[in-house]
């Protein structure tokens, strides 16, 4: 059965993770690096992303683990609205676009299974521990769309970091999400 015990092991994490590498490394190219309040943004909100989907895990209740998905579903289209607003200033290339682009869909449809799944789950509103949360998941569903209407998530392009299957041994720190999950609430 696919238990998590930790954030870190998520695929949605970990995905979310993948997305804050490849934007950093969009945002570090000219001329993309000299707009400052565009990269600012998309970093922001790539970083909102993965951070709220960490949080959320922390929590302790299911009610409040969706509410932080939801935020972080909602980070993630911002990242792939500011993903068009780059390509229109020709900041990055169509090809550049359309992987990461695909990239944040995928994320958004992870997330809105894993939200559905959770909703359906069990009536228990309050956990002991996060684990206990997603003890019940079926063994097939491994935080993966899934229902068939939803499209399969297509192979990471080889020029795009992969993701860590298994918890760092040191997880980096992060700033505080509390700010941004504010100002995420308010968009």
């Amino acid at each position: 059965m696919a238990t998590a015990t930790c954030f870190e092991e998520l695929k949605v994490w970990q995905e979310a993770r993948d997305i804050v590498r490849s934007v950093h490394m969009a945002t570090q190219q000219r001329p993309f690096s000299r707009d400052f309040a565009l990269r600012n943004q998309i970093t922001s909100a790539a970083t909102s992303t993965m951070s709220n989907i960490a949080e959320g895990f922390e929590r302790g209740t299911k009610k409040e683990f969706i509410q932080f998905l939801n935020i972080a579903k909602g980070s993630n289209g911002e990242v792939r609205s500011q993903l068009y607003v780059a390509l229109d200033l020709n900041y990055i290339s169509e090809q550049a676009f359309n992987e990461l682009r695909e990239s944040a869909c995928c994320l958004s449809r992870r997330l809105a299974s894993f939200i559905r799944y959770l909703e359906t789950c069990s009536a228990k509103t309050r956990v002991r521990k996060t684990s206990d949360l997603l003890a019940e998941q079926p063994s097939t569903f491994n935080f993966q769309p899934a229902t068939a209407s939803l499209s399969p998530c297509p192979p990471k392009p080889k020029s795009l970091p992969s993701a860590h299957t298994t918890p760092p041994s040191a997880p980096r720190s992060a700033k505080s999400s509390s700010a941004r999950t504010t100002s995420s609430m308010a968009h």
